[in-house]
Formats: structure tokens, C-alpha cells, sequence
């Protein structure tokens, strides 16, 4: 495999990583291995063989290799675990981290099915989770216990995008021999330097952005060497795999990411100025933007080059659940739909108030959320001007039961 060198561009080792250079004769990617059983010419090779991943498929393939690698050295982690979904990705890091007794501090804006996992598997085996509110900072100090173990976070959060200060939480936690695992599918592996701002795990939906044309589920692990054999054996436990269709797939997203990040960043912009000043928008949650809640952290930690399309808008408290309903279903480029990094255009109505414990008192207006993809941006604008007149002509009469709870890392 290429080795890359300090100097190298995201770009040229998003294009060489994982790859075998001039040493390598044939096809440039490589090749789509389909196998479970594994065959050896006799005993004493079978022999050699064991305790190795290349022992049985389930552990891996040159396909897959190669996709860890390329991983690896986008985010520089020094280990990385592919797993089937991003939620998967997330359990399998828990369960590894956190055993019977242990305490756990997870970011109130959290991903909802990490909740449920929370509140659900983690309290059956006698793990506590404490909720804590994005913005805390280094005051997380005063919700430290002796036994916490795992500080989560997640940066922007699900659905209402605050800004977390990574390294204050980082030096609190590691302060107390804690482990911080960030939910980094916002950012993607090239969007931040993960470890340098004391993140020990950074977790991904690689269906999102990393395989980007919305035709694959996977979750990554990356982790430092000091995690790594840790989060393997429990993943080895699991049985957890991925095939190398899916695999391929990805190394073929990952190829192009930064060139799509370029896409999206450019036209999310220009669509996040076009919602602040359409009269109906309260707010537009999209850090990126200057001005928007959480931009001073997110321009210190965060590479801006790299900023992607998902976005939310808090509408007026007087337009109406019916109201936004009206305006999504008139778009025609926008799909409805869950998920989002993918190259095309998404929208959904959200109800962050349903799956919050703190502060959720301050989402109850209609809010909706946007992964603005890679369609022309004019073409964009026009489809949400035909929304917004079909809101404006909707009588505004509230309905709590329209909401529709949506997830950062939905699958």
C-alpha cells in the first residue's frame, strides 16, 4: 500500500491511499472479493494461518483492506473497524468501553437510536447514562463521577447543530482517565483533525458522505493504536463483517469526497442565505455560515474547506406544522427521505423537542431539516421558492401530532 507522506494534499491521498502505486500491475481499484471460506495447501500453512485475520472471510479481504487503509490515513487513525450501519458502529464502541457499573456522559443532542441504545441494552447491563448539554464545555466537569468511562460527543449535534468545544471536554475527561468517542459523521474523516482535539474514538456513517451516492450502509471505527485490539475484540465477539461489494463502494465514494464536499459546501452556503432571509425563518442552524450559532468554534476546530450540506431552519413560532408540510411536499428536488450525504437533495420536518432532555423547551417551533446535494443551486433555489409560496397560501393551524422526529445519523 502507498504510504502517505506528510506533504501529500487531502486530495492526492484521498486519491493514492489505499492503493499499491507503480508496485501494482492490472486494474486501479482493487479487485471486489467475495469469500467466506479461506483454503490452505496443507496444516502447517493452516496452522500459520490462525490467530490471523486472513484465517476465514468473516475478518476481512483485500477489498476491505484496502478501504481501512484509505480510512486510516484520511483521518490518521491508527486502527479502523468497518461495520454494518453507523449505528452499529456506535454499539459495538460502547459495549467495548463500557462494562457493568461503569458511567457514561453522552451529548443530549445525540443521534435518538444512540439514546434508545442507552436507555435501553447499556441500563439492562448496569450501565448509567448521564444527558449533558452540548454547549457545556469544561464545566462538564461538575457531571464527572468516579466510574465515568466514555465522555460522547457530537459535533454539530443532530437536528439543532450546536457546536461542541471538543478540546474542553477532551482535557476534562482524559483529566479523569475518560475516554472521549465523537460521533463525527457531520464532519467526515477529512472535515477536522479528530485526535489532535483529543477525541480517542471518531465514529462515522459511511453511508453518508463517505459513500455518497446513498447505494451502501457501513459505519467506521477509527481509534488510536492504544483502543485498537480493545474495540477489536469485542468486534470480533459480535461477529460483526462487511462484504466487499459494500466495501468497494465506499473506497469508490471516498475517492471523490473531497471534491463533493467542494459541491456541497459551495451551494449549502448559498442556500443557508437564501433561508435567513425569507420573512417565514426564524434561524438557520448551519455553523459554516457566518453569523449562525456556533461558527466562532466550529472556524477554530473544524476545516472549512470541508464543511458539508446539512443544515436545519427554525421557522416563526406562528407558522404552523401544516405550513411546512405544504412547502416540503411542494418541492419536487428535494426528496423526503431519511439519511442524507448522499448527491442528492433531501428535506424532512423535525421535532427535536421529542428527543431531548435538556433544553428542549427551546425547540418548539416547526423546524425542518435540509442536505442541500450536488443539483445546480439555482435549481435548488427555485424548487424551495415553489415550497415557500405553497406555505404561504396553506392556512397556518397548529397540529402537535404532525411532528416527525429525524436523526443526524438515520439510517
Amino acid at each position: 500500500m502507498h504510504k502517505p507522506t506528510p506533504h501529500w494534499q487531502m486530495d492526492t491521498l484521498l486519491t493514492h491511499a489505499g492503493r499499491k502505486g507503480k508496485a501494482h500491475s492490472g486494474p486501479v481499484n482493487p479487485p471486489v472479493i467475495r469469500a467466506s471460506t479461506m483454503l490452505f495447501p496443507d496444516v502447517a500453512a493452516l496452522n500459520k494461518a490462525t490467530g490471523t485475520r486472513g484465517i476465514y472471510g468473516r475478518h476481512g479481504n483485500e477489498t476491505t483492506y484496502a478501504l481501512e487503509h484509505a480510512l486510516c490515513a484520511a483521518e490518521g487513525a491508527a486502527a479502523c473497524l468497518l461495520t454494518p450501519s453507523g449505528l452499529s458502529a456506535i454499539t459495538t464502541t460502547l459495549l467495548a468501553l463500557l462494562k457493568p457499573g461503569d458511567h457514561l456522559l453522552m451529548v443530549d443532542t445525540t443521534y435518538d437510536p444512540t439514546r434508545l441504545f442507552c436507555d435501553g441494552m447499556l441500563k439492562q447491563i448496569g450501565v448509567s447514562t448521564t444527558y449533558y448539554d452540548p454547549l457545556i464545555g469544561a464545566d462538564i466537569r461538575t457531571l464527572m463521577q468516579a466510574n465515568t468511562k466514555v465522555v460522547f460527543v457530537e459535533s454539530p449535534g443532530s437536528l439543532t447543530f450546536e457546536v461542541q468545544d471538543i478540546p474542553a471536554i477532551a482535557k476534562v475527561a482524559h483529566a479523569q482517565d475518560a475516554l472521549v468517542v465523537s460521533d463525527s459523521t457531520w464532519a467526515t474523516p477529512i472535515g477536522w483533525s479528530s485526535f489532535a482535539l483529543g477525541i480517542d474514538v471518531s465514529l462515522h456513517a459511511a453511508t453518508k458522505y463517505i459513500v455518497g451516492h446513498s447505494d451502501a450502509l457501513m459505519g467506521i471505527i477509527l481509534t488510536t493504536a492504544a483502543l485498537a485490539e480493545r474495540l477489536r475484540c469485542t468486534y470480533k465477539q459480535l461477529g460483526l463483517t462487511i462484504s466487499g461489494d459494500d466495501a468497494a463502494l465506499a473506497l469508490r465514494g471516498l475517492r471523490t469526497l473531497s471534491a463533493r464536499l467542494a459541491m456541497h459546501r459551495t451551494s449549502a452556503h448559498q442556500i443557508a442565505n437564501w433561508l435567513k432571509a425569507q420573512p417565514e425563518i426564524a434561524e438557520v442552524l448551519y455553523p459554516p455560515m457566518e453569523g449562525s450559532a456556533g461558527h466562532a468554534i466550529w472556524k477554530r476546530d473544524f476545516r472549512p474547506e470541508y464543511a458539508c450540506g446539512l443544515m436545519g431552519a427554525v421557522f416563526r413560532a406562528d407558522i404552523s406544522e401544516q405550513q411546512v408540510a405544504a412547502l416540503i411536499d411542494r418541492t419536487e428536488l428535494f426528496g423526503i427521505g431519511f439519511s442524507w450525504g448522499g448527491f442528492e437533495s433531501l428535506i424532512l420536518p423535525t421535532a427535536p423537542r421529542n428527543c431531548r432532555s435538556i433544553n428542549a423547551g427551546h425547540w418548539q417551533a416547526p423546524m425542518m431539516r435540509l442536505h442541500v446535494g450536488l443539483e445546480g443551486v439555482q435549481d435548488l433555489i427555485s424548487d424551495l421558492e415553489c415550497g415557500f409560496d405553497a406555505l404561504r397560501q396553506t392556512p397556518g393551524i397548529n397540529s402537535s401530532s404532525f411532528a416527525v422526529s429525524t436523526h443526524k445519523t438515520a439510517a
